[in-house]
């Protein structure tokens, strides 16, 4: 009976460096996270004299109680829901479309049709012609321009378009052909309950694009109630947009720059946990979706 394999020492330490590594990499990930969270739910004064460092100092809700009388906080968190549900369904809907009678070989176009799709990802109109467009269809300072602009990310329909190759075989679409299936009636009862792990892969890819954009907010919003909470966030933390017309039960300046400070580590807090709270639930389809996706088609 053949014994395990002895490991040298050269590997041993390899194995070692690399523990190393990984552990350092991980603790410089993690350590932001905690202390961004141990700050928000600390006292402003010991946020602001630096004395947070992994657990909370003295500790309140003063910050997230001051996230919910930001006037902005709440529509602006709704917004994003708006923009994320709406955004991801239509991003999804558009991907599925263009990537399935792409992996058809029975398509004749595809390749000319593909080469299109590709060269918008070298080379694109730019900032100025993109903004002229959407003015033009009447879109600014609406919630559609958050939405319409990016419907479809071509990278996202390639890996989808690869997924398809790769999953669904010729031979199960001829067997459906036989059986009188039509083009539609296989997409819908065969091939989407086959496609679960790549349709939650790019949910997620379109999700959190749409969560955390705030450029093209920033390029087409002119009405506040229409920001999504990154816009808002964004004041806040580059901008420091916080004065007591935006929250009510600020007495001085000095209890402003504290607020400031708990207020951002709260709203960071808010802003992030419904990428956290939704990850977990399509964890077992990511890697599976993602690699086979990634494949060469």
């Amino acid at each position: 009976m053949m014994g395990s394999i002895k490991e040298s020492a050269d590997d041993r330490l390899f194995t070692i460096v690399n523990y190393i590594i990984l552990f350092i990499f991980t603790i410089t990930i993690l350590y932001p996270l905690v202390y961004i969270v141990s700050a928000s739910f600390s006292s402003s004064t010991a946020v602001i004299s630096g004395r947070v460092w992994l657990y909370p100092v003295e500790p309140t809700l003063a910050g997230y109680e001051a996230v919910f009388k930001h006037r902005l906080i709440m529509s602006s968190f709704l917004n994003s829901v708006f923009y994320t549900v709406v955004g991801t369904t239509i991003n999804v809907l558009f991907t599925l479309i263009a990537a399935y009678p792409m992996s058809r070989k029975d398509f004749m176009p595809r390749n000319s049709i593909m080469a299109l799709f590709v060269f918008t990802m070298m080379f694109s109109g730019g900032l100025i012609p993109s903004y002229l467009v959407v003015k033009e269809l009447g879109m600014i300072d609406t919630r559609w321009s958050l939405i319409i602009p990016g419907a479809l990310a071509v990278m996202n329909m390639i890996i989808a378009r690869t997924y398809f190759q790769t999953t669904i075989p010729d031979e199960l679409l001829e067997a459906a052909q036989m059986d009188g299936c039509s083009d539609f009636t296989f997409v819908r009862k065969i091939v989407l309950p086959l496609s679960g792990p790549i349709i939650a892969v790019i949910s997620l890819f379109y999700a959190v694009g749409h969560w955390n954009q705030y450029f093209n907010a920033l390029l087409y919003l002119k009405h506040q109630e229409l920001y999504p909470i990154q816009l808002v966030l964004r004041d806040i933390l580059v901008q420091n947009e916080v004065d007591a017309s935006m929250i009510t039960d600020v007495a001085d300046q000095a209890a402003r720059d504290g607020l400031r400070e708990l207020l951002k580590f709260s709203l960071i807090v808010v802003s992030t946990l419904p990428v956290l709270i939704i990850y977990p639930f399509i964890q077992r389809h990511f890697v599976k979706g993602m690699m086979i996706g990634s494949l060469k088609g």
